[in-house]
């Protein structure tokens, strides 16, 4: 399993960290069936954006990302992810990056121009195959894009750029056989992940942006540098916007989750209100819905803290109370297989689990009952991380 982790020019917001809880849920889920389960989560540490970055503040380019680095990594465990089997870096990757250029050369798929190497899809059959791109709007004449990533929600009808050749003045650069120079963004990431997995993944996962101008590069990369299919299943996470609007700079919208932490709030409650939705439908942060997300959670965590230590204990188990302990993970499983919809199974557990405090206030919940419900919703909370 390969997830898109973050280019560290800048500070992960709450909108990246949807989309890596997601990812976080889905490993866990994984996990919770019985899979072992092998994950990459990648750091782009060394492209265009985190050079120019690094010259504005004055700093040196690892000072910058190695100290981003290491907020994110803490972050995500303050989040409650998993750590992840591999957490390769692009700098890390380079000899790997060169090796599958200069095939990707010796193919045909990439060419030499002015000292950089340049990948033409037109070359590769079926390009765009995964965003569903028209080929038939493709420019005759020749075009290139030099840039490592471009703005905009649009794709770039041209070749794209695998190697930085060496300018006279560029402080990042690695000496290879391909000369002086950097890899660029879009072999970075197939360098990273057939490094840590192998050739062949069954899931690769990203924000529904990695759709437009990365993903298809990917598959490109990938399977030009060996020839079979490269990924079985894509996941993409959709944005997060806030108060109806995307977050950006210009507008000054932007959420980190120190914002929210400074404010009072728990890690754990932004990670509830993080992934208690659909992962492909657009989630919207307001403070009213963040707050309503944090008192829903409180409430059930309270619940299932009265379910275990309510001192009106039945002597007998009944019937009922067996159904309802095993539609905890009946509907929870339910919820989940059909395409991890979370906020079904958390809902589905919040009205369990409220009838079954209802029958033990009744008496008719045993001790056995009581640690068997438990039971299963610690399993459960592997997959989610906020009950207990």
């Amino acid at each position: 399993m390969y997830t898109c982790g973050p280019s560290i020019y800048q500070l992960p917001h709450i909108g990246n960290y949807r989309t890596f809880l997601h990812e976080d849920v889905l490993h866990r889920y994984l996990e919770y069936l019985g899979f072992k389960v092998d994950r990459a989560l990648n750091i782009t540490d060394v492209e265009d954006k985190a050079i120019a970055e690094a010259e504005k503040e004055g700093t040196p380019l690892k000072m910058l990302t190695k100290r981003h680095a290491k907020i994110f990594l803490d972050e995500l465990k303050q989040l409650g992810t998993k750590k992840p089997t591999y957490i390769p870096r692009s700098s890390t990757s380079v000899d790997q990056a060169v090796r599958i250029i200069e095939i990707l050369l010796r193919k045909g798929y990439a060419y030499w121009y002015k000292g950089n190497v340049y990948y033409d899809p037109l070359k590769f059959k079926g390009f765009g195959k995964l965003y569903g791109s028209d080929m038939i709007r493709w420019p005759r004449e020749k075009r290139r894009f030099h840039k490592d990533a471009y703005p905009g929600n649009r794709w770039n009808l041209g070749d794209f750029i695998l190697w930085h050749g060496y300018k006279e003045g560029d402080k990042i650069y690695w000496n290879t056989s391909l000369g002086k120079g950097r890899p660029a963004w879009n072999v970075q990431d197939p360098a990273m992940a057939t490094q840590s997995l192998g050739t062949k993944v069954d899931l690769y996962c990203g924000g529904v942006d990695n759709i437009i101008r990365h993903h298809d590069y990917v598959i490109a990369v990938v399977e030009g540098f060996t020839g079979e299919q490269f990924v079985r299943y894509w996941l993409h996470g959709e944005h997060l916007y806030v108060d109806g609007k995307k977050m950006s700079k210009s507008r000054g919208n932007i959420i980190y989750p120190k914002d929210l932490v400074e404010r009072g709030c728990q890690w754990q409650h932004i990670r509830f209100f993080l992934i208690n939705g659909y992962y492909r439908k657009r989630l919207n942060f307001t403070f009213k819905k963040f707050k309503k997300a944090c008192d829903r959670l409180q409430q059930f965590k309270n619940m299932v803290n009265n379910l275990q230590n309510f001192k009106k204990i039945g002597k007998k188990s009944n019937l009922k109370t067996k159904k309802l302990i095993a539609r905890l993970k009946r509907d929870f499983e339910n919820s989940m297989n059909s395409d991890l919809h979370v906020k079904d199974a958390f809902d589905a557990l919040f009205k369990t689990v409220t009838k079954l405090v209802s029958l033990t206030e009744k008496g008719k919940v045993s001790k056995e009952d009581v640690a068997e419900a438990v039971a299963e919703l610690k399993n459960i909370d592997h997959v989610l991380k906020v009950i207990f």
